[in-house]
């Protein structure tokens, strides 16, 4: 385990990186006895410091759940990160680009609670009970940790890579739609680039929000009512600059657009 000394550093550096738009070295590479609860206690600490400038916290992501993603990253097991008000984006917003680093666009589906979610046996029938609505949604990755030979302890201290979201198309009770058959289009310029259906993610999207709540019931925490959480992405990431404008197809649930300036 790392020192608390070098938890305040190594989140300091990517505060840094955040501000200035840069990478930094990768943290195993120069850490090697770094282990995931460090990596977690590291994007805690960036999570409490947002919380206390003023940012208000929404909900969270989940990463790395389905095997394209996987095979993009050659990172095996699912990570999760904090997502502040100021990260969400309306449909058809105007995005800066130079705002992130190493910019990549994913799809998913966004799961929006009406009740809390909490405890080591979260099931994914809790997941639907507890859901007020499922929705649309593009993540917008910033990776701040330079990307070659990235492990989940580097992912995991970048705050899982969350740069921001963007949140639209039609929102859908989940006895109103068979989750794991939601699929998407996703066009970069009028160019069809990636496709995927929801059931890449860990088989059914819901799985990836019980994961979530087991994991976080190990930290002592718990996902609230209200809470959005970004069940993780059905197609590999797609790279993204200014200039281009982003649109995704996802059927009956309607489409959600950006652009990149």
């Amino acid at each position: 385990m790392l020192s608390p000394e070098t938890i305040t550093a190594i989140a300091d550096e990517l505060a840094a990186a955040e501000r200035d738009r840069t990478t930094v070295p990768l943290l195993t590479a120069r850490h090697p006895e770094m282990a995931v609860e460090d990596a977690y206690a590291v994007q805690n600490e960036w999570r409490r410091r947002g919380t206390a400038a003023g940012r208000r916290p929404v909900g969270r992501k989940i990463g790395l759940t389905s095997k394209v993603m996987q095979a993009a990253t050659g990172i095996t097991e699912p990570d999760y990160g904090a997502i502040f008000a100021d990260m969400v984006f309306e449909n058809g917003s105007v995005v800066e680009h130079a705002r992130f680093s190493n910019v990549r666009i994913e799809v998913e589906l966004a799961f929006v609670l009406r009740e809390p979610l909490a405890g080591p046996h979260v099931s994914i029938f809790d997941v639907l009970r507890a859901t007020e609505y499922v929705v649309p949604a593009l993540e917008i990755l910033s990776s701040r940790i330079e990307m070659q030979g990235r492990t989940i302890v580097d992912t995991i201290s970048d705050n899982a890579a969350m740069g921001a979201m963007v949140v639209g198309g039609n929102p859908v009770r989940v006895d109103e739609v068979d989750l794991r058959w939601v699929a998407a289009l996703l066009y970069r310029n009028e160019t069809i680039e990636e496709s995927g259906v929801a059931a890449a993610v860990l088989n059914h999207p819901a799985s990836g929000v019980a994961w979530l709540a087991q994991k976080l019931a190990q930290h002592d925490d718990h996902l609230a009512a209200g809470e959005i959480v970004l069940a993780g992405s059905f197609t590999r990431p797609m790279w993204v600059h200014p200039g281009d404008t982003v649109l995704a197809d996802y059927g009956r649930l309607g489409t959600i657009s950006c652009r990149f300036v």
